[in-house]
């Protein structure tokens, strides 16, 4: 009778394990951009926004309903940016260190 209740404990533990980890991939997905595409700006003001910072533009592209954009900023480096596609305001940025960067500092 008490393994009965042991593997009950045991699957009960695990069941509960199992919803709250869809649960938080449920919140996670949520952060992304939610902004309604009649309220979107086009891509081209993001563009001139960007190369005005002296920035290159490589590509704009949508992903998970944000912009993202790879590009070489003012200093010369790889960026990879993700900006809310309504405001343009940035969400995400990263910088891309290539190796000649890393024996100069």
């Amino acid at each position: 009778m008490n393994r009965i209740l042991a593997w009950r404990r045991v699957r009960l533990a695990f069941g509960i394990c199992t919803i709250l980890c869809f649960w938080s991939g449920a919140a996670v997905a949520d952060d992304e951009c939610q902004d309604p595409i009649e309220q979107w700006q086009p891509r081209e003001v993001l563009k001139t926004k960007l190369e005005q910072q002296g920035w290159v533009v490589k590509r704009i592209r949508i992903d998970d309903g944000c912009y993202e954009v790879r590009a070489i900023d003012a200093q010369g480096r790889r960026v990879k940016a993700t900006y809310a596609p309504a405001s343009l305001t940035l969400l995400e940025l990263k910088v891309k260190h290539d190796k000649q960067d890393h024996r100069e500092h």
